[in-house]
């Protein structure tokens, strides 16, 4: 038997055609693998963006309340109206940073996709070296030329009817 009936070798469209799919293959993998990395890193800005709105809701909605029944309440216990408005407020601060920095450290662990950038340099660099067949290229302001059903007219072409 001859080498090129036993199957080993393939025509020029069965090649194309596998390479296509290839390649078809590896860019559907590439953006699976991005959004697999972006999901992950947009689960971890939301988490932070919560942080970030629970801290701002906290500080407009609850403080006055909370400060005035705070304030009050410290007050009955023999210290001054002042002292007692100082002593809420400085506490209302200090959660404030305490959430300020929850949502910075999640918003630190929010990463650049390292994986599928590092993967689509290196296809790209792999597809940079294959050269494709050059195809030539026409002027630019040649269009193609339609035939077939005549050009329905738009109506403000139509000639203006007579309404009496």
């Amino acid at each position: 038997m001859s080498a090129a009936s036993n199957g080993d070798e393939r025509s020029l469209g069965q090649l194309f055609a596998s390479a296509t799919a290839e390649v078809s293959a590896l860019v559907h993998d590439e953006i699976a693998l991005f959004k697999a990395e972006v999901r992950q890193d947009a689960k971890r800005a939301a988490m932070g963006s919560g942080a970030i709105v629970a801290a701002l809701t906290l500080a407009l909605f609850a403080v006055p309340m909370g400060s005035v029944a705070a304030a009050l309440g410290i007050h009955a216990l023999g210290i001054t109206l002042g002292w007692s408005f100082l002593i809420v407020c400085g506490a209302y601060i200090l959660l404030a940073v305490i959430l300020a920095g929850l949502a910075y450290g999640r918003f630190k662990k929010v990463k650049k996709p390292e994986r599928s950038m590092t993967s689509a340099k290196e296809s790209a660099a792999v597809l940079q070296k294959a050269k494709p067949h050059p195809r030539p290229v026409g002027p630019a302001d040649e269009r193609p030329v339609l035939t077939g059903a005549p050009r329905r007219q738009a109506h403000s072409e139509l000639p203006p009817s007579s309404s009496h």
